[in-house]
């Protein structure tokens, strides 16, 4: 008896670790959740299974590519220069105003010379700056800021006829024409879009 008393502790306790055993295994299973498999889609490619995907459709078209270049610039145009379109025509606006009806020369002269030269010390350097495209874009807004009268009338009006042809020479290299109207509904849509755009960015009026 003392005999099978010495070996019958460890066995037992052998014959305890081999029972909860499994138990052991499935607790330690037990942390994983019915969620840790990730199902994909797959195919059959010679006897193997692969994981595949399909992925979504890209369409290039070139003429699109174009217009957005296109369109970029135009924006990136409009941008640069309605600032200064938008205060040259409140200058043209106010010049106009304050010399309707009156037939003074003398102060006529005097008046229009004052405001070119604000006109010139505040613009010069920065429009020098400015592509024949810029350039072209400006002369629109600037017919679109003085309500239609366009700015070979202006030139005409304000400096005499020579001095309008001169400038119109001057548009000519810039690609333009003095004499172009503003068509915020046809040709110059595109201009208009941009510029009400510009308008509710950064405050502007009108």
């Amino acid at each position: 008896m003392p005999i099978i008393r010495n070996y019958s502790a460890p066995v037992t306790f052998s014959l305890i670790i081999i029972i909860l055993s499994p138990f052991n295994n499935i607790k330690a299973q037990s942390k994983y959740g019915q969620h840790d498999t990730i199902i994909t889609s797959a195919v059959v490619y010679e006897g193997d299974t692969i994981p595949a995907q399909v992925l979504a459709g890209v369409y290039l078209w070139k003429g699109n590519l174009t217009a957005r270049q296109r369109w970029t610039r135009l924006r990136n145009a409009v941008y640069v220069t309605y600032p200064y379109a938008k205060r040259a025509g409140i200058v043209f606006n106010d010049i106009e105003k304050h010399i309707a009806g009156n037939h003074d020369k003398l102060f006529i002269s005097k008046y229009i010379n004052s405001r070119e030269k604000e006109l010139k010390k505040e613009f010069t350097e920065p429009l020098t700056n400015l592509s024949v495209y810029q350039g072209k874009v400006l002369m629109k807004l600037i017919n679109r800021e003085t309500k239609g009268i366009n700015c070979y009338d202006i030139v005409k009006e304000l400096k005499g006829g020579l001095t309008a042809r001169f400038w119109q020479t001057v548009a000519f290299f810039f690609g333009s024409d003095l004499k172009q109207p503003y068509d915020a509904r046809g040709q110059d849509a595109e201009i208009e879009s941009i510029v009400r755009e510009v308008q509710k960015m950064y405050g502007y009026s009108g």
